[in-house]
């Protein structure tokens, strides 16, 4: 049985990053495992740093497959087939089966469960702490890419629909970002996760004042 399950499960989760579009790569699910255990530092319980680890490396393996249309749930997948990896490694069952819950807890989406356990907690709130800040606004960006043009429509734009003398268009535009990052840190479970959001929140607010002067060129001197 493998003593360090982090260093495990990043090794086993890599190749299916391989096809990863940049808002759900390896480097995001790097940055979910830093900011889980930043947030497992402060946490007034006791934190199974293995399982937390483990589970920030696989909660987005199966992002490149939901993408193009093979699995409908990354969250459920992921749990499946980690448990299947983990399993042929001779991981503890107990130990499997909290990874399996922080897998199919992580997401945002309706359809997901809520998360019982801290460890499931943490990795709900780094994920989601990612989609805020600098690094939040590109990934929240790089989504809004992502999904522009499947059908052959335009899915966004990125300015300030109010800025035109014209009737303002059904495509969401800048504020989707904000509505976003918002709708995440509302969702929050740990009050050091909250901490963290609503320092990430201030900088998003100064970085939106900053858009509006600049897509405003009466007030931008």
């Amino acid at each position: 049985m493998p003593s360090e399950l982090g260093p495990l499960a990043r090794e086993l989760s890599r190749s299916y990053y391989e096809a990863a579009f940049p808002a759900h790569d390896i480097f995001h699910a790097k940055r979910v495992h830093d900011i889980s255990q930043q947030l497992a530092d402060k946490h007034p319980k006791e934190v199974d740093r293995n399982v937390l680890a483990a589970a920030a490396w696989f909660h987005d393996i199966g992002r490149p497959l939901e993408r193009v249309g093979e699995i409908d749930d990354h969250d459920k997948w992921a749990a499946n087939e980690a448990t299947s990896l983990l399993e042929a490694e001779d991981v503890r069952t107990d130990q499997i089966s909290a990874i399996e819950h922080c897998l199919r807890a992580h997401s945002i989406r309706a359809s997901s469960p809520d998360p019982e356990t801290i460890e499931a907690k943490l990795l709900f709130d780094a994920d989601k702490l990612d989609a805020t800040g600098a690094v939040g606004l590109i990934r929240l960006a790089c989504i809004v890419g992502e999904r522009s043009g499947r059908t052959g429509d335009q899915y966004a734009v990125i300015d300030d629909a109010s800025t035109l003398n014209i009737d303002r268009s059904d495509l969401p535009d800048i504020e989707l970002l904000r509505e976003w990052a918002r709708e995440r840190l509302d969702a929050l479970y740990t009050d050091q996760g909250r901490r963290l959001g609503e320092s990430r929140w201030d900088f998003m607010e100064s970085f939106f004042e900053q858009f509006a002067l600049e897509t405003n060129a009466d007030a931008e001197q």
